[in-house]
C-alpha cells in the first residue's frame, strides 16, 4: 500500500508542477468539446502581446516582417506533436515565436502525454497513442490543411496521419525524428543507438511494469540521470528543471508496433526532416541514414542543438519551420 501511495504522491506532485509551469509560462489550455478532452491546445492570442516581455532571448522577433512572412505562406496553421516522455507543454518557445509571426500554433499532448490524464500503460497501439491527433485532424473543416510537425517518437504519429488523412496535410516535419518506412517500428530507429529490442527489453531499470514483473512491460522511462545526458546536453537549465517534473513514461506498445505506409497516401505527402548535429539521441549518423532511406524533400540541420531544439536551439529551429512554411504547394501533375 506504502509503494501505491507513494507512486499517487508523485502523481499528484507532476500534476501540481505542471500546472504551475503551465501557469508560469501564462499559456491558457483550451479543450475543443468537438474533438474531445485529450486534445489540448496550448497559447493564446494574448499571449502574443506578453511574450515580448519575457526576459527570454526567443522573443526577439522582429514584427515588422510580419506582412512579408505572411503574404507567402499558404497554409498558417501549425500542429505540434511531442515526442516520447514530452507533453504540449515542451513547445512554449515555439508556439511564442510562431504567433509572433502572425501564425496559428497548436500543441497537442498525445494519450496518455502531458496533462492528459489517460494511464500510459493502458496504451497499446500507435491508434491508441495518436488519437488526439486523428481526432483533431477531423475536426478540421473539409477545405483546411495543417503543417504537422513531429519530434522524436512522434515522427511514427504523423506518419500515421499522412497514411491516413494525406489530404488534411500539407507538409509533415520530422524533427529529429522517426522518419520510418513501411514495415518498419518506430524503435528500430532508437535501436541504432539503444541495442536491439531484445537487449533493450533485458534492461528492466528502463521499463515499466505497469500489469505486474511477471506480464509483459507496458512502458518505459530513462533516469533523470541519463535523460540529461541523452536529451538535453545544450539546454538551459531552467528548460531541464521544467521536464524534469513533467515527463511521463512513454507507452511501449506505439514505439514496438509495425507502420503500414502506402505509396498511394503516405507517399504522397511533403515530407522535411530537420537534423539536430549535437544529438544524443539520434546522432547525426542515424539522422542521416532515415534521410537516405527514406527521401524527403528537402534537409534542414541545426548546428549545436541537442535533440530538444525547442529548448536548446528555439531561433533556429523557428526559422526553418518558418522557410518550410513559405515553399509553395506544387501543382498536382
Amino acid at each position: 500500500m506504502s509503494r501505491r501511495k507513494s507512486s499517487m504522491e508523485e502523481e499528484l506532485i507532476h500534476r501540481q508542477a505542471l500546472a504551475m509551469a503551465i501557469q508560469q509560462h501564462q499559456f491558457s489550455q483550451r479543450f475543443d468539446n468537438n474533438i474531445g478532452s485529450m486534445s489540448r491546445r496550448i497559447g493564446s492570442t494574448s499571449s502574443r502581446r506578453r511574450a515580448t516581455n519575457l526576459s527570454d532571448p526567443f522573443s526577439n522577433t522582429n514584427t515588422k516582417q510580419l506582412p512579408d512572412y505572411l503574404e507567402n505562406i499558404e497554409t498558417k496553421k501549425f500542429v505540434l506533436i511531442p515526442g516520447e516522455g514530452f507533453g504540449a507543454w515542451c513547445w512554449y518557445k515555439t508556439i511564442a515565436l510562431l504567433e509572433e509571426a502572425g501564425l496559428l500554433p497548436i500543441a497537442l499532448d498525445l494519450t496518455g502525454s502531458g496533462i492528459d490524464l489517460t494511464d500510459t500503460n493502458s496504451i497499446t497501439t500507435l491508434s491508441d497513442y495518436s488519437k488526439p491527433l486523428i481526432q483533431y485532424l477531423q475536426s478540421l473543416p473539409e477545405d483546411e490543411k495543417v503543417i504537422l510537425v513531429g519530434h522524436s517518437s512522434g515522427g511514427a504519429c504523423i506518419s500515421y496521419a499522412l497514411e491516413h488523412f494525406p489530404q488534411k496535410i500539407s507538409k509533415a516535419v520530422f524533427l529529429c525524428a522517426t522518419m520510418i518506412s513501411d514495415g518498419q517500428k518506430p524503435f528500430d530507429v532508437f535501436a541504432q543507438e539503444l541495442g536491439s529490442a531484445e537487449l533493450f527489453m533485458q534492461e528492466s531499470k528502463f521499463l515499466v511494469y505497469g500489469n505486474g514483473k511477471d506480464k509483459p512491460p507496458t512502458g518505459f522511462m530513462f533516469e533523470k540521470q541519463q535523460m540529461h545526458g541523452l536529451y538535453f546536453n545544450q539546454s538551459p537549465s531552467k528548460d531541464v528543471a521544467l521536464a524534469m517534473v513533467s515527463m511521463r513514461p512513454t507507452p511501449l506498445g506505439p514505439v514496438m508496433e509495425a507502420l503500414s505506409l502506402s505509396p498511394e497516401k503516405y507517399g504522397t505527402g511533403r515530407r522535411f526532416y530537420i537534423q539536430t548535429l549535437d544529438d544524443h539521441v539520434l546522432s547525426p549518423d542515424v539522422q542521416e541514414k532515415l534521410v537516405r532511406e527514406n527521401p524527403p524533400e528537402g534537409v534542414f540541420k541545426i548546428k549545436g542543438s541537442d535533440h530538444c531544439p525547442f529548448f536548446s536551439k528555439p531561433q533556429s529551429l523557428h526559422k526553418i519551420l518558418l522557410e518550410i512554411a513559405q515553399i509553395p504547394s506544387q501543382p498536382h501533375s
